[in-house]
């Protein structure tokens, strides 16, 4: 498929038309979205996404539209797991819940900048070595092992490698200051947590373009494809995030589900390698005749296979245990955080959350709500958040229930 240089121009014109308007409209005065319109944004970037891609199916054809769509759907369940890294992120640099929109733009804004960068390497890799497909696959396979292995939060967490390369080269200080990057603390411009949360979210951002681009060019090498999909797939995660914030811990299964999909791709990368092989050491240098997977069955595999990955999640008892008592930790240390929202009507909010999470729990089954009671530190920060609103309710910053 031959993209014009007008199309691409016009492209790129459009992608940052709309990361300013989100810039402008919804990011630059510091808010906690609604889940109304977080909802309602969502279902526009998603739409604007599925748009494009009936445009490449008319105009372009069934091939690149479903190379197209397989791109898309492969890249948007990454980055739904990408988000609960960026949750970990953000809960331990207690970033203010009016400026998490941010922060998350940021976010969204380097990983396009850094996903174009590996993109443009990756098609000048294809095009000048076909061996890069071997190395794309087995990036893949030993993410897909990765993926199975149980994560250390402290990794992603404020004290992550990233950050204590930061702190050691630049002046920080412990407090947040607005919206601010640096302040002035005792005579002296330091750099705030904002700025550290931001360097943390773009690091882990190249991380997750090293597992990402090989995906993509497991299902498509027209770089045109590559950055569309990418690009569409990263707009809207912002209004995303607040939208399904509290249901992250109930995709227990999407890590199996991931794996399953990015060990298929590199397979088929493999398999690719293999069709295409110029080794002197495999086959004598001649291509080996292996059965390569087309773009209709790979559409079919990933999107079957995430199906079963959020259903199985979504009626899992053990998800809705696990779900309900990462939230009420999540929200009752959130609560007890003074300088997590000035909002009264947000802090409302937490506490409702908090009070029916404390109902999900109580109504677990026993092996379930013994496995909340053994946490000790989740019940001594359910009875201070009790006590903390009462003190509010008391002292008439609150209405009694």
């Amino acid at each position: 498929m031959e993209v014009t240089p007008l199309v691409w121009g016009l492209t790129i014109v459009g992608i940052l038309g709309l990361l300013a308007f989100d810039f402008i409209f919804h990011v630059r005065k510091a808010h906690v979205p609604t889940l109304r319109e977080a909802a309602i944004w969502s279902a526009l970037y998603v739409g604007f996404a599925i748009l494009f891609g009936l445009g490449m199916l008319v105009f372009a054809g069934s091939g690149p539209g479903s190379e197209y769509f397989a791109g898309y759907v492969t890249e948007k369940a990454l980055s739904v797991d990408n988000l609960f890294v960026f949750l970990i992120i953000m809960a331990s640099f207690r970033v203010p819940r009016e400026d998490q929109q941010k922060v998350l733009l940021f976010g969204i804004v380097f990983a396009l900048i850094a996903r174009t960068g590996f993109i443009l390497l990756g098609a000048a890799l294809i095009n000048q070595f076909a061996w890069i497909f071997y190395l794309f696959g087995l990036i893949l396979l030993l993410t897909a092992g990765n993926l199975l292995k149980p994560e250390d939060e402290e990794e992603h967490g404020a004290d992550n490698f990233i950050i204590r390369i930061a702190k050691k080269f630049m002046h920080t200080s412990d407090s947040y200051d607005g919206d601010r990057l640096f302040t002035v603390e005792n005579g002296k411009r330091v750099m705030t947590p904002m700025l550290l949360v931001m360097v943390a979210i773009g690091g882990t951002d190249i991380l997750f373009a090293l597992d990402s681009i090989p995906a993509i060019f497991g299902l498509t090498q027209n770089t045109y494809i590559v950055f569309t999909a990418t690009a569409f797939s990263l707009l809207g995660l912002r209004q995303l995030f607040f939208l399904i914030d509290g249901l992250l811990d109930r995709l227990i299964y999407l890590s199996y589900g991931l794996a399953a999909i990015l060990a298929f791709i590199g397979v088929k990368l493999i398999l690719h390698a293999l069709h295409e092989n110029n080794l002197p050491f495999i086959n004598d240098g001649e291509h080996v005749p292996v059965v390569e997977v087309g773009i209709g069955l790979s559409l079919a595999v990933i999107i079957g296979v995430l199906a079963v990955t959020v259903v199985a999640s979504l009626v899992s008892p053990a998800g809705k245990a696990q779900t309900a008592i990462a939230n009420a930790r999540r929200h009752a240390t959130a609560y007890l955080d003074s300088e997590y929202t000035h909002d009264p009507a947000e802090r409302e909010r937490i506490y409702n959350a908090l009070l029916a999470e404390r109902e999900q729990i109580i109504a677990l089954g026993p092996k379930y709500r013994e496995k909340a009671r053994a946490e000790a530190d989740l019940m001594d920060l359910l009875e201070r958040a009790r006590s903390s609103r009462d003190d509010a309710v008391a002292r008439g910053e609150a209405k009694p229930r």
